[in-house]
Protein backbone atom coordinates (compact mmCIF):
# COMPACT_ATOMS: atom_id res chain seq x y z
CA UNK A 1 0.00 0.00 0.00
CA UNK A 2 1.35 3.59 -1.03
CA UNK A 3 2.21 5.56 1.73
CA UNK A 4 0.14 8.83 2.43
CA UNK A 5 2.20 12.16 2.65
CA UNK A 6 3.08 13.47 5.75
CA UNK A 7 1.81 17.28 5.63
CA UNK A 8 3.83 19.10 8.24
CA UNK A 9 3.82 22.53 9.52
CA UNK A 10 7.58 22.86 9.90
CA UNK A 11 10.52 20.78 8.83
CA UNK A 12 14.48 20.33 9.63
CA UNK A 13 16.83 18.20 6.89
CA UNK A 14 20.75 17.61 7.80
CA UNK A 15 22.99 15.43 5.77
CA UNK A 16 25.62 14.01 8.52
CA UNK A 17 28.49 11.79 8.32
CA UNK A 18 28.34 7.87 8.72
CA UNK A 19 30.26 8.11 12.09
CA UNK A 20 29.58 8.38 15.43
CA UNK A 21 30.16 12.29 15.69
CA UNK A 22 27.51 12.22 13.36
CA UNK A 23 25.08 10.42 15.30
CA UNK A 24 25.90 12.35 18.38
CA UNK A 25 25.24 15.82 16.36
CA UNK A 26 21.76 14.28 14.97
CA UNK A 27 20.83 13.80 18.46
CA UNK A 28 22.29 17.35 19.61
CA UNK A 29 20.03 19.19 16.54
CA UNK A 30 17.17 17.60 16.93
CA UNK A 31 17.11 18.93 20.49
CA UNK A 32 18.27 22.65 18.92
CA UNK A 33 15.21 22.33 16.64
CA UNK A 34 12.68 20.97 19.24
CA UNK A 35 13.88 23.97 21.66
CA UNK A 36 13.64 26.33 18.38
CA UNK A 37 9.76 24.87 17.76
CA UNK A 38 9.10 25.87 21.14
CA UNK A 39 8.86 22.46 23.62
CA UNK A 40 11.19 22.69 27.06
CA UNK A 41 14.32 21.04 26.29
CA UNK A 42 13.93 19.13 30.08
CA UNK A 43 10.36 17.68 28.84
CA UNK A 44 10.06 14.12 29.27
CA UNK A 45 8.78 13.65 25.53
CA UNK A 46 11.64 16.20 23.68
CA UNK A 47 14.01 13.75 25.81
CA UNK A 48 12.09 10.55 24.66
CA UNK A 49 12.35 12.38 21.14
CA UNK A 50 16.59 12.54 21.17
CA UNK A 51 16.66 9.19 22.43
CA UNK A 52 14.83 7.98 19.62
CA UNK A 53 17.06 9.76 17.21
CA UNK A 54 20.36 8.47 19.25
CA UNK A 55 19.34 4.67 18.31
CA UNK A 56 17.92 5.37 14.76
CA UNK A 57 21.54 7.50 14.01
CA UNK A 58 23.47 4.74 15.51
CA UNK A 59 21.80 2.27 13.41
CA UNK A 60 22.50 3.93 10.60
CA UNK A 61 26.20 4.34 10.99
CA UNK A 62 26.44 0.88 12.08
CA UNK A 63 24.27 -1.27 10.13
CA UNK A 64 23.51 1.15 7.20
CA UNK A 65 26.71 2.67 6.13
CA UNK A 66 28.71 2.83 3.13
CA UNK A 67 32.07 4.26 2.38
CA UNK A 68 31.98 8.04 1.34
CA UNK A 69 28.05 8.27 1.97
CA UNK A 70 26.75 9.77 4.73
CA UNK A 71 22.82 9.87 6.38
CA UNK A 72 20.18 12.39 6.31
CA UNK A 73 18.07 13.28 9.70
CA UNK A 74 14.82 14.96 8.45
CA UNK A 75 12.36 16.02 11.44
CA UNK A 76 8.95 17.11 10.71
CA UNK A 77 6.65 18.89 13.31
CA UNK A 78 2.96 17.57 12.79
CA UNK A 79 -0.08 19.79 13.11
CA UNK A 80 -1.20 17.36 16.12
CA UNK A 81 2.49 18.34 18.36
CA UNK A 82 3.71 14.91 16.84
CA UNK A 83 7.41 14.88 15.65
CA UNK A 84 8.36 12.74 12.83
CA UNK A 85 11.39 11.62 12.66
CA UNK A 86 13.38 10.26 9.71
CA UNK A 87 16.71 8.63 9.07
CA UNK A 88 17.86 7.44 5.85
CA UNK A 89 20.62 5.80 5.02
CA UNK A 90 22.04 4.10 1.68
CA UNK A 91 21.72 0.66 2.59
CA UNK A 92 18.30 -0.54 1.27
CA UNK A 93 19.20 -4.25 1.34
CA UNK A 94 19.79 -4.35 5.62
CA UNK A 95 16.06 -3.88 7.39
CA UNK A 96 16.23 -3.25 10.71
CA UNK A 97 14.58 -5.51 13.15
CA UNK A 98 14.20 -5.47 16.85
CA UNK A 99 16.43 -8.54 18.62
CA UNK A 100 15.30 -10.34 21.65
CA UNK A 101 15.71 -8.61 24.66
CA UNK A 102 17.66 -11.57 25.98
CA UNK A 103 20.29 -10.45 23.20
CA UNK A 104 23.73 -8.44 24.83
CA UNK A 105 22.93 -5.57 21.72
CA UNK A 106 20.71 -4.77 19.53
CA UNK A 107 17.78 -3.12 21.41
CA UNK A 108 17.78 -0.22 19.97
CA UNK A 109 14.60 -0.71 18.37
CA UNK A 110 13.10 -2.11 21.15
CA UNK A 111 14.04 1.30 22.96
CA UNK A 112 12.68 3.11 19.56
CA UNK A 113 9.40 1.05 19.86
CA UNK A 114 8.80 1.78 23.52
CA UNK A 115 9.11 5.46 23.15
CA UNK A 116 7.26 6.06 20.02
CA UNK A 117 3.72 6.46 18.52
CA UNK A 118 4.83 3.84 15.96
CA UNK A 119 7.78 3.49 13.38
CA UNK A 120 8.57 1.79 10.25
CA UNK A 121 10.76 1.57 7.24
CA UNK A 122 10.30 3.07 3.80
CA UNK A 123 12.22 2.17 0.58
CA UNK A 124 13.89 5.22 -0.35
CA UNK A 125 15.08 4.50 -4.17
CA UNK A 126 17.66 4.06 -5.87
CA UNK A 127 18.62 1.42 -3.31
CA UNK A 128 18.21 3.46 0.64
CA UNK A 129 15.58 2.60 3.46
CA UNK A 130 14.19 5.51 5.96
CA UNK A 131 13.68 4.48 9.15
CA UNK A 132 10.59 6.63 10.47
CA UNK A 133 9.10 7.15 14.51
CA UNK A 134 6.85 9.25 15.26
CA UNK A 135 6.75 11.15 19.23
CA UNK A 136 4.18 13.20 20.78
CA UNK A 137 5.49 16.11 21.94
CA UNK A 138 2.56 16.35 24.34
CA UNK A 139 0.96 13.29 25.74
CA UNK A 140 -2.46 11.98 25.07
CA UNK A 141 -5.07 11.77 27.76
CA UNK A 142 -5.96 8.78 28.85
Amino acid sequence: MPQQPVTSLRQFSQLLSATRRGARLARLLTMEQIVEWGWPRDSERAEAAEVVVAELATNAVVHGRLAGRGFRLGLMLLPDARLRIEVTDPRGDLLPAASPVADEGGRGLVIVDALTDGWGVLPYPPSGKTVWAEVALVRRRA
